[in-house]
C-alpha cells in the first residue's frame, strides 16, 4: 500500500499536547454552534435553551481564563516591585546562616533569588530574614 505525501506529513507532524488540542476560542465555538444549527434534523430540532446555556457556559469559562491570566500578571508585577524594595537591605539565610547586603534580585521562572554583594544567591523560597543595612 502506497502512502501519499499528505499521509507522510501527518505521520511526521509532531503530536500536539492535550492543552493545545483543548484550546477553543469564542469564534470557533460560535462557528460550531452555527454548523450544529444548520445540520440539525428539522423534525427533531435542538432545544434553543440548551444551546444558549452552552454558549453562556463557554463565555463564562473564557472570561474566567482571561481573569486568571490578568491576576497572574498582577501578581508577577507585585512580586517584582516588592523584590526591588529589598535592594540595599541585609539578608540572612535562616537555613545555613549566609548573610550579606542585597545588591540585586533575580526572578527566574517564578522563583525569586536574592543576590548578595559577594555574588551569593539565596532563594527566597527558603527562610530568609531581611533587615536594614
Amino acid at each position: 500500500m502506497a502512502i501519499s505525501a499528505i499521509d507522510q506529513a501527518a505521520l511526521i507532524a509532531p503530536v500536539k499536547s492535550d492543552a493545545s488540542k483543548a484550546t477553543l476560542n469564542y469564534d470557533a465555538f460560535l462557528k460550531l454552534l452555527l454548523q450544529q444549527l444548520k445540520s440539525q434534523d428539522p423534525l427533531n430540532p435542538v432545544d434553543q435553551t440548551q444551546s444558549l446555556a452552552q454558549l453562556a457556559q463557554f463565555s463564562t469559562v473564557e472570561q474566567t481564563i482571561k481573569l486568571n491570566e490578568k491576576l497572574d500578571r498582577l501578581l508577577q508585577n507585585s512580586a517584582v516591585a516588592e523584590a526591588g524594595s529589598l535592594i540595599g537591605k541585609t539578608a540572612t539565610s535562616l537555613v545555613d546562616g549566609r548573610s550579606g547586603v542585597v545588591k540585586a534580585v533575580e526572578i527566574i521562572s517564578n522563583n525569586t533569588f536574592i543576590v548578595l554583594s559577594d555574588g551569593e544567591r539565596l532563594p527566597v523560597s527558603q527562610a530568609v530574614r531581611i533587615g536594614s543595612a
